[in-house]
């Protein structure tokens, strides 16, 4: 074998002068851009922003502010400390605390201006005895169908039944429900969900509601109602992609907004036969050239690309071949008229190699690839 991996070859050098081994760049006006364009698509309704798990793994702390400068004013987050650390960037913000309010948690709601979701009796009559004989906002989940977290269909009725008691002090912002099937436009289940939601509200006092996330927005307005959460799609999901699907031809309206690159660390010779990585999955079926580069499962590459991802050289797709290792994948590099060189920059995600397919060749969603993303340094573009 030949090695080609020439020392002293010109390198992209980090902030403190280390080799920069790979990157995340993410793109703070596509995010915003993104937002704009469903406070297009949501007409008349008011658009949140859903920036939990770290602004699904992108980093809430540029995030939320990027999508404040655009406009939005309420967010919603999954834990208490992510509430906690929204606050100080977006004093002024309406931030809902998906989770609720469990009763270690409401002085540390109220003290950072925090609205729980309330999903069941239990943490209504927190809530309620909280506020004492004042009020405080809260946001009421009634599960239609998931069968996750929110009121299930007995305890809705006992509210219903007992309002003026069980609500005493709480002041319902919002009542808001979860689609299971968004992302399968023809499921049964979305039309299901809408007629129980809409039963629901005719049950519980008025108040703003809110029944779709990215994918439910793009449904049709009857899912609009008072206010749409868009999450994924914010990031550069595709909310119009059934999941699964990314051969979809329609484009996506969603700007790409994180690009995963990493650099070329060795570009090797291999003759016919010979095995590349562990397990010796992948066999040259002839001389070939192969590229490792600095990204493997550590950075939160999922295993399940061995053999089936993709990557982008010069705008050029090469695929992945043998095992992804913990901080190394490799690459046939055979078909470029050039082979690559040590520090040559090589694209994981981003323009060339859309999120959607990503997740369709790790065969899990672009959710989970963006949040597994935690040790690739970060670099955000205004």
């Amino acid at each position: 074998m030949d090695a080609m991996s020439p020392d002293g070859h010109p390198a992209r050098m980090g902030s403190e002068g280390d080799f920069e081994a790979a990157r995340l760049t993410v793109r703070l006006n596509a995010i915003a851009g993104n937002y704009r364009t469903y406070r297009r698509v949501a007409q008349a309704s008011a658009v949140a922003a859903v920036v939990k798990a770290d602004g699904y793994g992108l980093g809430a702390a540029k995030v939320a502010p990027a999508l404040a400068g655009a406009g939005c004013d309420t967010f919603f987050v999954a834990r208490l400390e992510e509430g906690i650390a929204l606050r100080p960037l977006v004093p002024k913000a309406r931030i809902f605390v998906l989770d609720g309010a469990m009763p270690s948690g409401v002085p540390v709601l109220i003290r950072h201006s925090l609205t729980p979701v309330l999903n069941s009796l239990a943490q209504i009559a927190t809530w309620s005895a909280a506020a004492g004989t004042g009020r405080l906002d809260a946001v009421l989940h009634v599960d239609t169908g998931m069968n996750r977290l929110g009121l299930p269909r007995e305890e809705l009725a006992v509210l219903a039944s007992e309002q003026d008691k069980r609500l005493a002090g709480v002041n319902l912002v919002l009542v808001m429900s979860h689609l299971a099937c968004a992302d399968e436009p023809g499921n049964r289940l979305n039309q299901e969900q809408l007629s129980r939601f809409r039963q629901a509200l005719a049950m519980l006092p008025p108040a703003p509601a809110s029944l779709a996330a990215s994918h439910g927005t793009m449904l049709s307005p009857d899912y609009h109602f008072d206010l749409v959460r868009p999450g994924v799609a914010l990031y550069g999901a595709d909310p119009q992609k059934p999941e699964g699907h990314a051969g979809k031809s329609a484009p996506n309206l969603m700007q790409a907004a994180a690009v995963l690159t990493a650099r070329v660390l060795q570009v090797r010779r291999i003759d016919l036969g010979e095995s590349v990585g562990y397990a010796a999955t992948f066999h040259a079926k002839r001389p070939s050239m192969i590229a490792t580069i600095a990204l493997g499962y550590a950075d939160g590459i999922p295993r399940t690309l061995s053999n089936q991802g993709v990557a982008a050289i010069g705008g050029a797709r090469v695929p992945v071949v043998g095992r992804v290792s913990m901080d190394l994948m490799t690459l046939d590099v055979s078909e470029l008229p050039t082979p690559p060189q040590v520090g040559d920059t090589v694209e994981l995600l981003g323009d060339t190699i859309s999120l959607g397919e990503v997740a369709e060749r790790a065969a899990t969603n672009e959710y989970e690839i963006l949040t597994r993303l935690r040790r690739v340094p970060k670099v955000y573009e205004a």
